[in-house]
């Protein structure tokens, strides 16, 4: 090995210090390491895993349920199967049977759907409801969580149109990709309606501590984008994201004194 392979491996690994993506993988020949290709292969399977695997609807009921905001309701789609959920997510976005749902019209509603990674939603959605919970709870009210499975995002609108909520919080199991299979979305739409647009919500999205966004940052911005939206009457493109202007200013200010 010259002097040059040992500078370029240097310069990759610290590079990939910082990411999870493959960056910078030697190769034998024209084609990559053994080790490099194992591994792309191990990542496809996970995140095939991670789509198929059925949500643990009753165990995460009753981990949900301890969080203090009550009984959870579990509903589910018009999907019959998981094959039919990747070919058919009109039917995701169309709920079964939503008589469960309490009507209480609250604040805040959330939504837990397993959407493209039930596993995302079994490792981290507790601890993030909790964390939501703590940064909302004294200042608005807060319907008891529904679990939603064979769940597209859309279908939180029937489920906040049921329970009347004000304001609709969709936390659901993002798609999986070769560096990460287990990340959760949050999906705000205030003043939900059956027929919302993308256009009328925010996302927060790549949650999913300690290499994404952390539960506590997550539900900071969350709740600056629930406190925004009661402000300005919507969500959606015309609402911005502030949660962190303060922290930036700071920032800024140190620097230039």
């Amino acid at each position: 090995m010259t002097t040059g392979d040992v500078a370029r491996q240097k310069f990759w690994k610290e590079l990939r210090l910082n990411t999870q993506a493959r960056i910078g993988l030697d190769r034998a020949g024209n084609g990559l390491h053994t080790r490099d290709v194992l591994d792309l292969a191990a990542a496809h399977a996970a995140a095939r895993d991670a789509v198929h695997v059925p949500l643990d609807a009753e165990r995460l009921a009753a981990e949900v349920g301890r969080v203090g905001l009550g009984t959870p309701t579990v509903v589910t789609s018009q999907v019959s199967s998981r094959e039919e959920y990747l070919r058919r997510p009109d039917l995701g976005r169309l709920p079964s049977d939503l008589s469960a749902v309490p009507r209480g019209a609250p604040d805040i509603g959330f939504v837990l759907a397993d959407g493209l990674s039930p596993t995302a939603l079994m490792r981290h959605a507790v601890p993030l409801v909790r964390e939501l919970v703590s940064q909302l709870a004294d200042s608005y009210t807060l319907a008891a969580p529904v679990i939603a499975t064979q769940a597209r995002v859309a279908l939180g609108d029937h489920i906040a149109a049921q329970g009347r909520y004000r304001t609709l919080i969709v936390i659901i199991g993002e798609r999986p990709g070769l560096s990460v299979v287990d990340s959760l979305g949050i999906y705000l739409t205030h003043l939900p309606r059956t027929g919302c647009t993308d256009a009328d919500r925010n996302c927060i999205s790549n949650i999913h501590p300690p290499d994404g966004l952390s539960y506590r940052e997550a539900a900071h911005i969350a709740a600056s984008l629930v406190s925004g939206a009661h402000r300005l009457g919507r969500s959606g493109v015309s609402l911005k994201d502030t949660s962190r202007a303060y922290a930036i200013d700071d920032a800024g200010q140190r620097e230039l004194g």
